[in-house]
């Protein structure tokens, strides 16, 4: 018995085979992850490091060099980009290869990075180190307000660290939850040098007191065994690790010689602030901290944005009066939209699939057949998906809105000719058999096409391989399923459901009624299409029998077909409009975190009066290039309306972002910008590209901010090109002191007390820990304010010498202003200088990359050179690869074509039709002003594929 013929006479085993299909994927199909795209964001590694006081460039040489050396080269490394801030910190972010283990590569960097620890500073160990795995984009951002001002930004917070934080952290799918806004508590001990230095005391004096006096005790028990006559066992307590400001302030600095007692209150002023005071969060203007939500990888995002939002209004039921939260970025708002967006448009093919069906079978019998497999091989792909670790994305489901013709086509072929076979008098069964022994071939041939067009695709490399992927293999699934779905549910349903045509006085009510109502139309339709088909065939004819003209003109399209690849720009991953835009404030070197605060607080009060924008969140001090802190920077998010109260035109993103830029050029504060977000979550934090000036031959700073000068200022002069960034700046004012060695050692005066009388005073130092509200916080002294205002105030303080005696500094040092960087860039270990920027109006982002590539081949100097980082270094790292993988699938098609058919020849007939169906597509894409992106790419694929059944029948 023949394969087909089994489940013709066996059809209850067909519809289980099909039920058990559909159960599968139904079952997969509540697992699946939701998410914009396929998992594209490299993996990323950060390992962080605080070094207090320190300026950029002694932590890029004593803390970011060592690490930088052992992490260089780790596998899977893609590329390093480290940030040195001005604030202290250290940010090293490794990229990796797709498809790396996020676990494995963090537990390779931290090995690594143990082996450079002991050649760190003292201070930077006693901090800590920290190796993570992150995400660069964030899920969501989480606010907490006070309507009537009942809480300031530190007790926020705080709040959310100590009641929200955990709570979150603990979902499903979550990675990370990072607070922004005013700091973790801290035990802030503000030095007062003058009070310090009348009593014969040091800043370190007042550091050695804190570490004696605020210590954890084990004091042990009294009656302890292996004493046996003790009638009790009591344990010993004693004060050891302190918890409150009043506790502090009673620490003993210092006994006179008469028994005077100086204690820390008497030189010092110990507060509950803040650990960092280099951060802030605003929403709409107004203070309001942040818990900025990171994805776990291959989380559900929908059901994580979900999760969040139930967890917060569970919480907010236990919070206190006049504490409240708020979510106003949440992307995921936008992947919701385009996944409704897709699913509509799987829908209404769905729609057009069943009224073009039932318009050429004309019966509701011949019809259900095809229309029952497209939900069999559709569910049916889902558990395949799940199985293959695929997610429900717009590229995974635009695949599956193609297929529904691959799968109705297959089903329809059965159909017709079970009913040709039936129209010559033979049994529905006999003629389902028949008409299998004809179509399994072809069928098989369809699939074997279609797989060996779309399967290649998934070999593509990087990230352009990530999008291929799913796409083609989803197609691939559903191709191969609707093949076994042809071969074993329809010709056992045809059997059933069709009858004889002779046999029209036994039809049933429901074909009497269709009949009766569109029998008309039908009518006429079938006139008019063998009308129009009677004059195709004579125009095939005509074509035959001028066979010469007709390949002159196959050439000629060829041709064009060329010449429109060429015409039609190229690009990578279009911008679209997600919900948001982003807005970056560059004030000059030197401005303070409050003058960047007003100039944030101007840009948010413009944004939200523009109509469109729903609402501004704001973080001043957050670089605009990193998760460094620099007070001169900000980082703005404008969240837009919904699509549905956006539809004029004048309201789209871009739109916006045109009246923005205006209106934000009238505010004379350095540079303001506003962006559209990365096309890709994750590689960027702004649309466009990024490349990253390297000088590999220690030219310095001020060669490299030449070059960046000469670039920008061309880039400025290149229509091409717009939003030119470069936010490395030398100009910092800094102030440089000069020990004369010599005197201090004559005077008796220790460099080890200078250098932490420095340190202390203006740096701050993490001295210990202390205990409060259940947590373990960092006990930090610093000089107060008034003592660290002015240039004049280093040479007041003090130090002491070998005699006892109080030396100020300004004895021994000289003070001269000088400029330098606020922060500093290595990329893969070298000096760097990161240029950004993206398309003008009009043209696309591969025009924009080799115009801004050429800028700088031109201007770069010997012992520089350029790298693209985030989006574009994917993209070049794909190269042309997806030509070959073209030329690879059309191969693959010919072979398989020749075997089944055994002939050479044959094959070129089905094949020579794909570069007619590219330049119907490339001609769209020029009209459209499109360019040759991905997306694309990814038509033209889909064209080479479902474009050849045609031909094969």
């Amino acid at each position: 018995m023949k394969f087909t013929h089994f489940f013709i006479a066996r059809p209850i085993f067909a519809i289980v085979l099909s039920l058990l299909m559909l159960l599968a994927g139904a079952i997969a199909f509540l697992k699946l992850p939701l998410s914009e795209y396929p998992a594209v964001t490299p993996p990323t590694v950060q390992v962080s490091a605080s070094y207090p006081g320190a300026n950029p460039q002694v932590i890029a040489d004593t803390v970011a060099a060592p690490l930088e050396q052992v992490i260089n080269g780790v596998d899977g490394m893609l590329y390093m980009n480290t940030q040195m801030a001005i604030d202290g910190r250290m940010v090293i972010s490794i990229a990796f290869e797709q498809g790396t283990e996020p676990d494995m590569a963090q537990i390779q960097v931290q090995n690594r990075v143990s082996r450079a620890l002991p050649r760190l500073p003292e201070e930077v160990q006693r901090i800590g180190v920290v190796t993570e795995k992150t995400s660069p984009d964030m899920l969501m951002v989480v606010h907490l307000v006070s309507p009537q001002k009942r809480y300031d930004s530190l007790y926020l917070s705080n709040f959310a660290i100590r009641q929200v934080r955990d709570e979150l952290a603990r979902l499903p799918g979550v990675g990370d939850v990072l607070v922004w806004g005013a700091g973790e508590y801290a035990m802030r001990v503000w030095l007062d040098p003058a009070k310090i230095a009348n009593r014969g005391l040091t800043a370190s004096d007042i550091v050695t007191a804190l570490r004696e006096q605020n210590v954890q005790v084990a004091a042990g028990s009294v009656g302890q065994q292996p004493e046996a006559s003790a009638a009790f066992q009591m344990t010993v307590n004693t004060l050891g690790r302190l918890t409150s400001e009043e506790q502090f302030g009673e620490i003993v600095v210092k006994i006179g010689a008469d028994g005077e007692v100086t204690r820390l209150r008497d030189v010092a002023r110990v507060t509950l602030g803040a650990d960092a005071y280099t951060l802030r969060s605003l929403l709409n203007g107004e203070a309001a901290p942040a818990l900025q939500i990171i994805q776990s990888p291959g989380a559900n995002a929908i059901d994580v944005s979900n999760a969040i939002r139930g967890k917060m209004d569970e919480l907010q039921r236990n919070f206190p009066q006049d504490i409240e939260y708020r979510i106003a970025y949440d992307p995921t708002v936008f992947v919701r939209a385009s996944l409704q967006s897709v699913a509509m448009t799987l829908l209404e093919a769905l729609v057009l699939v069943v009224l073009v069906v039932v318009l050429f079978l004309q019966t509701w019998r011949a019809s259900i057949i095809p229309l029952v497999a497209v939900p069999v091989s559709l569910v049916g792909t889902f558990a395949l998906m799940h199985l293959f670790g695929f997610s429900l994305n717009t590229l995974s489901l635009f695949g599956l809105v193609l297929s529904i013709g691959i799968v109705v086509d297959d089903a329809i072929v059965v159909v017709e000719n079970v009913e040709r076979h039936i129209s010559q008098g033979k049994s529905p069964g006999e003629a389902a058999k028949k008409a299998m022994d004809e179509v399994t071939g072809p069928i098989l041939s369809i699939t074997s096409v279609l797989t060996a067009v779309f399967i290649p695709s998934a070999f593509l490399a990087g990230l352009q391989g990530e999008f291929y992927r799913q796409f083609a293999l989803t197609i691939a699934i559903s191709t191969i399923l609707s093949a076994i779905n042809s071969l074993t549910l329809s010709p056992a349903l045809a059997a059933i459901l069709l009858r004889p045509h002779h046999d029209t006085a036994k039809a049933d009510w429901l074909t009497r009624l269709i009949g009766t109502v569109t029998g008309g139309f039908f009518h006429r339709f079938n006139r008019f299409f063998d009308s129009a088909s009677n004059r195709y065939v004579s125009a095939v004819r005509r074509a035959v029998r001028g066979s010469v003209i007709v390949m002159v003109l196959y050439a000629g399209f060829v041709g064009l077909t060329w010449l429109g690849f060429h015409q039609v720009p190229n690009g990578f991953v279009p911008a679209q409009d997600k919900y948001y835009l982003v807005g970056i404030a560059q004030l000059p070197s030197g401005a303070s975190l409050d003058r960047t605060e007003a100039v944030v607080k101007q840009m948010s009060d413009i944004a939200l009066a523009e109509p469109g924008v729903e609402s501004v969140v704001v973080f001043p001090g957050l670089s605009v290039n990193g998760p460094v802190n620099v007070p001169n920077s900000a980082l703005m998010f404008a969240m837009l309306k919904p699509f549905d109260e956006r539809e004029d035109p004048s309201l789209s993103a871009n739109a916006i972002a045109g009246k923005l830029m205006h209106k934000f050029s009238q505010i004379p504060d350095g540079f303001i910008g506003i962006f559209p977000p990365p096309p890709v979550p994750g590689l960027g934090a702004t649309g466009g590209f990024k490349l990253q000036i390297e000088d590999r031959a220690e030219l310095g700073f001020e060669a490299m901010t030449k070059v960046q000068s000469e670039i920008m200022s061309k880039a400025m002069q290149t229509p091409e090109l717009a939003n030119m960034l470069a936010s490395f700046q030398t100009n910092a004012p800094q102030l440089q002191v000069d020990i004369d060695r010599v005197k201090a050692k004559s005077m008796g005066v220790s460099l080890t007390d200078i250098f932490e009388t420095l340190q202390i005073n203006l740096g701050s130092l993490y001295v210990n820990d202390f205990n409060r509200f259940g947590r373990t916080w960092r006990v930090m002294a610093q000089a107060d304010a008034p003592f660290r205002m002015q240039q004049e105030d280093i040479g007041l303080l003090k130090v002491r010498n070998a005699k006892g005696e109080m030396i100020p500094l300004s004895a021994f040092v000289t003070i001269m202003r000088k400029s330098g960087p606020d922060r500093i860039i290595h990329y893969n270990g070298f000096p760097s200088v990161d240029i950004s920027g993206g398309p003008a109006p009009g043209f696309s982002s591969g025009q924009a990359t080799d115009a801004i590539e050429k800028i700088v081949r031109e201007t770069l100097p010997e012992g520089m050179v350029f790298e693209w980082t985030d989006l574009v270094y994917q993209e070049k790292q794909t190269g042309n690869s997806a030509l070959s993988i073209f030329a690879l699938a059309v191969l693959l098609a010919f072979l398989i074509l020749a075997a089944q058919y055994n002939s050479w020849s044959l094959p070129f007939a089905v094949l020579l039709i794909a570069p007619m169906s590219l330049l119907s597509a490339i001609v769209g894409v020029w009209v459209s002003g499109g360019d040759n992106n991905i997306f694309t790419q990814i038509g033209f694929v889909v064209l080479v594929g479902p474009g050849r059944p045609k031909t094969l029948f």
